[in-house]
């Protein structure tokens, strides 16, 4: 029988992402309700002590519970580690130095089985137990193997679990460590008008230290699995506007920031008293929106004073398109997805029509995205796309070299520049 074969035996029902503590549980139950046993549990040796870890004693809290301690003298683990007690013992009246022990007439233990846990990497993590307060004369080696196919598979999510400690706390190490130093990068793509070859704003994008081989979508993700989110976005943001206030009057920022970021107090504050009619707020989604109407409350206010909404993904799928719905932004972004090898694909050309149409029908203005090549550029423009951005026509830089690119691209003539 596989593992997994033995897993859906033992503890039926789904277990995908499922928390290991709740599997271990529900292992637990299993394997005590099989053997016919009261108690069963998960222990780990720290130091000199036995720490029980999961439990599973029903009525029997009074004899162990989660978060109990034992010296390892005390107890049977040591003793069955190194040999001098067996792993089965139906009935410990049998078993001399098991029944000489102060702990075997106290709980009081009749019956006994128990296997180490092994980690993947050959260290002893505990033990995986069975007891019962009674003799239990049919228990047998079939059990004990059973308990050690079981205890392999605790072990291994135990394990896993670890993996996730581990990697969780190294997450929560970099975002915080870039919370506390403020080493965020910022540079800024241009946005192109089409008409005027001008650019009239500028995406802020978030850099990170470069030793770190995680995306910047990476570290927002992380940061908002830590619960870490709205303080690292407000963290780019803040650094992002520093160059506001040295843009041309023609020129707006666009700023990036999910839905928990939006609807929070902290953006609200951060934008009290500051002029926001060249202000876009870009909507990213690291996870679903569970409750537009709150989102849309939130920006109320701020779009009232000249605020802009962008939604970008456009045309990548069903998410993009509840955004666009629900939300009715003033700007819409077409995917990357979609802009790239536009020129040589008819169903991309004429879903980019679809949306430039729909667009000009609700006044919302079009960006495309990710745009490469001069073909795909020259295609945009023909099926009515007036706004770009891209390596193309302007990778992101620093604050510095984007305002030296406006100067190298002066304000056209009346009417032919778009703010």
């Amino acid at each position: 029988m596989t593992e997994n074969g033995l897993a859906d035996i033992l503890i039926p029902g789904p277990r995908t992402h499922e928390p290991a503590g709740d599997l271990i549980s529900r292992a637990l139950r299993a394997i005590r309700f099989h053997l016919g046993m009261e108690v069963a549990y998960v222990s780990e040796m720290v130091g000199g002590q036995s720490v029980f870890r999961h439990v599973d004693a029903p009525g029997l809290e009074d004899i162990v519970a989660v978060g109990d301690a034992r010296a390892l003298d005390d107890v049977y683990c040591r003793h069955i580690l190194e040999g001098r007690l067996p792993e089965l013992m139906p009935d410990t009246a049998d078993v001399p130095l098991a029944a000489g022990m102060p702990i075997t007439a106290a709980v009081p233990i009749g019956a006994h089985i128990s296997v180490p846990l092994i980690m993947p990497d050959g260290r002893r993590y505990g033990m995986f137990c069975c007891l019962s307060r009674h003799p239990h004369s049919s228990l047998n080696e079939r059990d004990l193997g059973l308990m050690r196919a079981v205890g392999d598979l605790v072990a291994h999510e135990i394990h896993l679990a670890n993996e996730r400690d581990r990697v969780e706390a190294a997450a929560r190490r970099r975002v915080e460590s870039v919370l506390d130093g403020g080493v965020i990068g910022i540079v800024y793509q241009p946005i192109w008008s089409v008409e005027s070859g001008r650019p009239v704003g500028a995406e802020a994008l978030a850099r990170f230290p470069t030793d770190v081989h995680v995306s910047p979508d990476l570290w927002f993700r992380e940061a908002a699995d830590l619960g870490l989110g709205v303080q690292l976005e407000m963290a780019a943001i803040e650094q992002a506007f520093a160059l506001f206030h040295r843009l041309p009057p023609d020129i707006y920022l666009t700023l990036n920031a999910s839905p928990e970021t939006i609807m929070s107090a902290d953006l609200r504050a951060f934008l009290e008293g500051k002029r926001l009619d060249r202000i876009v707020i870009e909507v990213t989604e690291h996870a679903s929106v569970a409750n537009y109407d709150d989102l849309v409350a939130s920006t109320v206010e701020l779009r009232r004073r000249g605020m802009r909404i962008a939604v970008d993904d456009a045309g990548a799928g069903y998410a993009s398109l509840s955004h666009i719905l629900s939300l009715q932004p003033e700007i819409i972004k077409l995917d990357t997805d979609l802009t790239r090898g536009v020129q040589n694909d008819h169903a991309r050309q004429a879903l980019t029509t679809a949306l430039v149409d729909f667009g000009r029908r609700t006044g919302a203005r079009i960006i495309a995205e990710g745009v490469e090549t001069a073909g795909e550029y020259e295609m945009l423009r023909s099926l009515g796309v007036r706004h770009v951005q891209g390596h193309h026509i302007g990778r992101p830089v620093s604050g510095d070299a984007f305002l030296r690119l406006l100067d190298g691209h002066p304000p056209g003539a009346p009417g032919t520049s778009e703010g």
